[in-house]
């Protein structure tokens, strides 16, 4: 399968009355076509931040300062605006963090679903309405016509959410970019919303870029993970292969504060300390003062790059978590 979208050192940057804000620094990562890249970290470690990059939403005090993100053959951070208008809700679609937030509370469900239907396609307007319909029965509403008569403040969290999820794929796009679509859901519908998505992209060959901050979603849905930490990937790998053996001490943390339910007794180890302030970011490894496995070199040299320490493995630490041999 060939790449989809390719981000290549990205950097970015937010101005603000106490100073820049690093966003993201030298963020790179993969999406091949057919397959799900998950994007994982705490909160404020820039993975909306990518989202709202990838689209072309990010506000008027945001600094590009490097990098490219490659869509197919276009490169998203210098396409003219009427390109990114004909790309977003045709070709890719992004589902936002706050379902209840991002729709608009003036307007009821029906029209918004339609503009969405109407920019990309030649339907009619009777014909965008059935095409509306249609997608809310498929995310499991019962009355679609009920729904699209609404407001988004007389439906709950999530219906509002799956009111997204039908916004975003009703053009059926190649792109898919969820960022947390399941945060504030019920396990019902969080499995609910996960299995569209994985209709999605056994269905339509799509590919997502799921954010999440959730390891066991990753765990149920990812081909390949990029682990971010105050705004840098510190690794990624293929999902099976991150979960057996970690190699960054932020991933082997992360996952060590997981149940698991084939070691009941194990004891749940929280991660300590708290993420730096991302304006004043260190020159050295910004995940150092959390860090079990730090050495000398960790305190004086600048942060380490991320490299490729086995298969398609890869990682940016100086002394990464030794692997316990497989049994």
């Amino acid at each position: 399968m060939g790449e989809l979208l390719s981000i290549e050192d990205l950097t970015v940057s937010f101005g603000t009355s106490a100073g820049r804000v690093k966003a993201l620094n030298n963020v790179s990562l993969t999406l091949n076509e057919g397959e799900v890249l998950c994007v994982v970290g705490e909160s404020g470690s820039g993975k909306s931040t990518l989202a709202l990059t990838i689209m072309g939403l990010l506000p008027h005090n945001t600094e590009i300062s490097d990098g490219r993100i490659m869509y197919r053959d276009i490169d998203l951070l210098r396409a003219g605006a009427d390109t990114m208008r004909d790309l977003r809700g045709r070709e890719i679609s992004l589902v936002f963090q706050d379902a209840q937030s991002a729709l608009n509370p003036i307007e009821s469900i029906g029209p918004q679903l339609e503009e969405a239907i109407l920019a990309h396609s030649n339907v009619s307007l009777r014909g965008a309405n059935q095409m509306a319909q249609d997608m809310l029965f498929e995310m499991g509403m019962a009355d679609p016509k009920r729904v699209m008569g609404q407001f988004p403040f007389a439906l709950s969290g999530g219906m509002c959410q799956r009111v997204m999820m039908a916004m975003a794929l009703v053009m059926r796009p190649k792109l898919l970019i969820a960022d947390e679509p399941t945060s504030g859901l019920d396990v019902t519908l969080q499995a609910e919303i996960l299995h569209r998505i994985r209709d999605l992209v056994k269905e339509q060959n799509a590919s997502v870029l799921l954010i999440t901050h959730d390891m066991g979603v990753v765990a149920a849905m990812a081909n390949t993970v990029g682990v971010i930490y105050a705004g840098n990937v510190v690794e990624s790998a293929e999902v099976v292969p991150l979960f057996r053996r970690p190699q960054h001490p932020y991933t082997w943390s992360l996952l060590q504060a997981l149940p698991r339910i084939d070691d009941p007794g194990r004891r749940i180890e929280p991660l300590p300390g708290t993420p730096p302030d991302m304006i004043k970011l260190p020159a050295e490894c910004p995940f150092l003062p959390r860090c079990f496995k730090a050495q000398s070199q960790c305190r004086t040299d600048p942060k380490p790059k991320l490299v490729e320490i086995e298969g398609m493995h890869f990682v940016a630490c100086y002394n990464p978590v030794v692997p316990e041999e497989d049994d």
